[in-house]
């Protein structure tokens, strides 16, 4: 069953280095149908959901090991199986000298229209993947952003207005 986002709500994560949850919203245990105990301290991928192409994450931590944010569309899977849409801006965040100590990531309500170019597009990425792998999948997104002139962010901002 496919849950939605309120028009107004943030839903907010904070982890370690390692993905390890060390900060949850009340909206995120909501959506993701965990209580706050089951969700620290265990890894964000615990709500990753067999939609999500690879490649997309691949993407998201090589920006942020970069130091750069970065904007995605996301579907998670919750406890009970069920499935949300979000879209979503992860940020490295850093001590006093710089260094990453873990991840912060905002999620919002997505554009439905977003996701009417989105949906297929991970259904594509993810057949790829499955049968060529993840650098086959991610040549699928690269090659779309080819086409269009764009670059990754200014094609998933676009799609949000």
């Amino acid at each position: 069953m496919l849950k939605n986002m309120a028009e107004n709500d943030f839903i907010v994560s904070k982890t370690d280095t390692k993905g390890k949850i060390t900060y949850c919203n009340k909206i995120f245990m909501d959506m993701a149908e965990y209580t706050e105990e089951e969700l620290l301290g265990k890894p964000h991928s615990i709500v990753r959901h067999p939609d999500m192409p690879k490649a997309v994450f691949r993407y998201l931590w090589d920006m942020i090991a970069k130091k750069e944010e970065v904007f995605a569309y996301v579907v998670n899977k919750t406890k009970n199986n069920n499935h949300y849409w979000v879209f979503t801006n992860v940020t490295p965040s850093f001590d006093n000298n710089g260094k990453i100590i873990g991840y912060y990531s905002v999620r919002r309500k997505p554009n439905p229209k977003a996701l009417e170019a989105i949906i297929p597009l991970y259904k594509k990425m993810v057949e790829i993947e499955n049968n060529e792998g993840v650098d086959a999948s991610f040549k699928i997104l690269t090659d779309i952003l080819e086409d269009k002139g764009v670059s990754y962010d200014e094609f998933i901002i676009s799609l949000q207005k």
